[in-house]
């Protein structure tokens, strides 16, 4: 059984390292994936913690994991948009060309004679 509380700090270690690597050289944005990783591996910090009564290390994980959780939750809830901005269909019409978004562009002004 204490072979298994190893596994689970060592498994901790490689996901908050490579979450970290992989953000650190640009392989990973500091998203979902990254957070899942640190929640994973903090979750997994602190059973190892727990066995060998490291207490230190088991609170400053608990952090971690709550950190992670926290940021997860706020990106859930970034992405869900309100009940009530639904946006209205886009409507083509027949024969008029699709322009996509339209952007306005001035026209080049007259020389003036001076």
């Amino acid at each position: 059984m204490e072979l298994l509380w190893e596994i689970s700090g060592w498994a901790g270690a490689v996901a908050i390292l490579s979450a970290y690597l992989a953000v650190s050289m640009g392989w990973l944005k500091a998203g979902r994936g990254f957070q899942i990783a640190n929640l994973l591996g903090a979750c997994a910090f602190i059973v190892n913690g727990a066995f060998h009564e490291a207490w230190p290390s088991v609170v400053t994980n608990i952090a971690w994991f709550l950190i992670s959780a926290v940021a997860l939750l706020r990106m859930r809830s970034a992405q869900e948009p309100p009940a009530d901005a639904v946006e209205p269909p886009q409507v083509q019409f027949p024969g008029v060309p699709e322009t996509g978004q339209l952007s306005i562009v001035e026209a080049p002004r007259a020389a003036s004679c001076a």
